[in-house]
C-alpha cells in the first residue's frame, strides 16, 4: 500500500470513530474540541478534514441525524407528543427544533405526522385491496413457548420476535443512496471479507454476516446515508484503516424471514411496515436495523432475515 492510500484509510478510520461517536450520544450536547478529540485531529484541522470528507460540517452532519430521527419517531409513534421527541432528539429548545425541521422538510413537524398518516393509511388500504393474503396471522409456537406470525405470502417464510445477544462487528461502511452501486458494495464486501480470511475470522458456529442500516431511506432528503458490512468478531479482535469496530447492543428483534429475489428486496421492506406492524402490537424502536444471511443464495434465491429492533406500541 502506497503513502497517500495509507493517510486515506487512516482519515477513513477516524472520520468512522467519530460517527460511531455521534450516533451513540445523538441526544447530548456535543462540542468540536470533543469530537476532533474522538477522531484525533487537532481541533483546528478537524472541521475542514470532516467536511471534505463528508460534504458536511460535523454539526451540519449532527443536527441532519437529529432532525431525521426526530422525523423518524414522529412517523412511528403517533401518540407521543413532539416536544417530547424533540428532546429525545438532542433539542432542548423546541423553538430552535420547530424552525429547523421546518426549514430541512419545508412543512411543520405538527403537518409532517399528519400527512405521513395519511399516506400510511392510504397505502395500507391500497395494499389489503391488492394482495388479501398478506396479513400476517399469529400462531403459538409450543416447542419455543413464543408466538410467531405466517403469511400466505410466496416469499415470507415466518416472522419471530426475540432478544438478540449483543454483537461485536467488524465493519466497513460506505455513504450513499441503499439501493445504490452494486459494484461499490461487491468491492467493499470482496475488501471485508479477504481482510477477515487473512486473519483467520471467517466461518465457525456464532459466525454472522450482517448489513446493517444507520438512516431512515424514507425520511432522508439526500443520499448521504450510511451502511455498514459487517462481521462478527470477538471482542478483542484489532481493526485498522477502512475496518472499524462496534458493537450491536442486545434488544429485541423483530426477525422476519424471506426467501426471495434481488428485485423483491422491497417489497419485503413493504410488507413488514405496511402488513405486519399494524398487526403485531409492536412499533419499530429507535435503534440501527439490519440484514442477516444466514444461508448462500441458491438458485438466484437470497435467504435473508430481516432484524428491526421492536417496543410495545
Amino acid at each position: 500500500m502506497n503513502e497517500s492510500r495509507q493517510v486515506n484509510s487512516e482519515y477513513i478510520f477516524r472520520i468512522n470513530k467519530t460517527f460511531d461517536y455521534i450516533e451513540l450520544n445523538l441526544e447530548k450536547s456535543m462540542t468540536l474540541e470533543e469530537l476532533a478529540s474522538v477522531a484525533n485531529f487537532s481541533k483546528f484541522h478537524f472541521n475542514r478534514i470532516f467536511h471534505s470528507l463528508v460534504g458536511e460540517t460535523p454539526f451540519q452532519f449532527i443536527l441532519r441525524l437529529r432532525l431525521e430521527k426526530a422525523a423518524s419517531l414522529i412517523q412511528a409513534n403517533s401518540t407521543e407528543p413532539i416536544t417530547q421527541i424533540a428532546y429525545k432528539c438532542g433539542f432542548s429548545d423546541i423553538s430552535v427544533f420547530s424552525r429547523n425541521f421546518k426549514n430541512h422538510f419545508d412543512i411543520p413537524a405538527s403537518q409532517y405526522r399528519k400527512e405521513k398518516l395519511q399516506h400510511s393509511n392510504i397505502s395500507q388500504l391500497k395494499r389489503k385491496g391488492k394482495q388479501p393474503y398478506d396479513k400476517p396471522s399469529m400462531y403459538f409456537c409450543p416447542d419455543l413457548q413464543t408466538f410467531k406470525w405466517k403469511t400466505k405470502m410466496k416469499i415470507n417464510k415466518g416472522v419471530e420476535v426475540k432478544v438478540l445477544p449483543k454483537m461485536t462487528v467488524a465493519y466497513i461502511r460506505s455513504m450513499g443512496p441503499y439501493n445504490g452501486n452494486q459494484e461499490k458494495y461487491q468491492h467493499h464486501r470482496d475488501k471485508l471479507f479477504a481482510w477477515a480470511g487473512a486473519r483467520g475470522l471467517l466461518g465457525g458456529k456464532d459466525f454472522n454476516y450482517l448489513v446493517v442500516y444507520h438512516d431512515n431511506p424514507n425520511v432522508a432528503l439526500n443520499d448521504n446515508q450510511r451502511m455498514s458490512l459487517c462481521i462478527t468478531v470477538p471482542p478483542e479482535t484489532k481493526v485498522e484503516g477502512e475496518i472499524g469496530k462496534m458493537e450491536i447492543e442486545s434488544t429485541r428483534y423483530a426477525i422476519c424471514h424471506f426467501e426471495l429475489a434481488e428485485q423483491d428486496f422491497s417489497t419485503a421492506w413493504e410488507w413488514i411496515y405496511g402488513q405486519w406492524f399494524p398487526e403485531s402490537g409492536y412499533q419499530p424502536d429507535d435503534k440501527p436495523y439490519f440484514e442477516t444471511y444466514p444461508e448462500a443464495p441458491k438458485a438466484g434465491k437470497f435467504i435473508v432475515d430481516f432484524c428491526i429492533p421492536v417496543k410495545p406500541v
